[in-house]
């Protein structure tokens, strides 16, 4: 069966510490620790397989024990994966503190993810996809590649600006259909695009905003659709001619990590299951987040199809 969302993208080796609170400078606190797999590209994968889409990861890692496990958690998982070994790079790692409140801090090292080239990518799977997704935690002049071929095959093409650094240049935009930022990460980009008119835009100017400001600032992009998401707020969807709210589902949250491709890899899922109806396939996409919230760890943390439909006959019959 061939697969119908491409994800391109990190693959990561997660340490995540649990703890009561953050600990300031200088102190040293203890932790429940709980290794686990991650990356963003990888935890989108995650969610869009088991939302029940036939999806393939393509990304790289290391000659080491870590990237023994990203195969390993793959195979058990049921992910199809085309992992690319790079045998002078280690796989990506990441530390990542989470307190009482389900709150992260998160430091990331992204060793092989980085030497992802485009001649990694086999083309094939990008011609073949419904939905291509990239982020940036990799090589942007390979994401720039993979999302502007697969554009050219029709695709619907989605890029995670995620994280959000310097080296993301914008005009990768170019090839993209639809962007999903966070609150942080459209802040960031509305203060370096030139045409957005706006200067020292912070989430303060962000949560004053006007719906209709919000939908003509999203205009400035040149991005078809583009989709903040707002956290405990759910998600703003601007299209060309039309723009809303999506609202989330109230949960109890015990761990935040991971929320964000939780969001990604089920829209990518849902543009597939509600032939590219966006508002739908959001809505979808936030019960997979609401739910992923609800456990530890990150692509540990997606849950499957038929938790999701569950979830979403819950709420609609509440």
């Amino acid at each position: 069966m061939k697969a119908r969302v491409v994800i391109v993208g990190s693959y990561v080796q997660d340490l995540a510490f649990y703890i009561r609170d953050f600990p300031r400078p200088g102190e040293c606190v203890l932790a429940e620790l709980r290794p686990g797999a991650g990356g963003k590209g990888f935890n989108q994968a995650v969610a869009a397989t088991r939302a029940g889409i036939p999806t393939l990861f393509l990304g790289a890692i290391g000659h080491d024990a870590a990237g023994s496990h990203a195969r390993e958690f793959a195979r058990q998982a049921r992910v199809r994966v085309a992992f690319v070994v790079k045998k002078k790079e280690p796989t990506g790692a990441a530390a990542i503190a989470v307190n009482a409140a389900g709150q992260n801090q998160i430091m990331v090292a992204l060793g092989a993810n980085l030497a992802l080239h485009i001649r990694d990518v086999p083309l094939p799977p990008l011609a073949a996809a419904e939905v291509v997704v990239c982020q940036a935690e990799c090589d942007m002049k390979t994401m720039a590649h993979v999302l502007r071929h697969a554009r050219r095959n029709g695709a619907v093409t989605v890029f995670n600006p995620a994280p959000m650094h310097a080296k993301v240049d914008l005009s990768i935009l170019r090839h993209v259909e639809v962007l999903i930022p966070n609150e942080s990460e459209f802040i960031a980009l509305v203060n370096r695009l030139p045409r957005s008119g706006v200067r020292n835009f912070t989430a303060e100017t962000l949560h004053r905003l006007a719906p209709d400001r919000l939908h003509s600032l999203c205009r400035t992009f040149n991005v078809p659709i583009v989709i903040v998401t707002l956290g405990s707020r759910g998600c703003f969807i601007s299209q060309p001619d039309v723009y809303a709210r999506v609202q989330s589902h109230e949960v109890d949250a015990v761990d935040t990590t991971g929320a964000g491709d939780a969001f990604v890899g089920g829209f990518a899922a849902g543009l597939v299951k509600f032939k590219k109806n966006v508002f739908e396939a959001a809505h979808f996409a936030n019960a997979v987040a609401a739910l992923a919230v609800t456990q530890h760890g990150t692509a540990e943390s997606m849950p499957t199809a038929r938790e999701i439909s569950r979830f979403l006959r819950r709420r609609d019959h509440a």
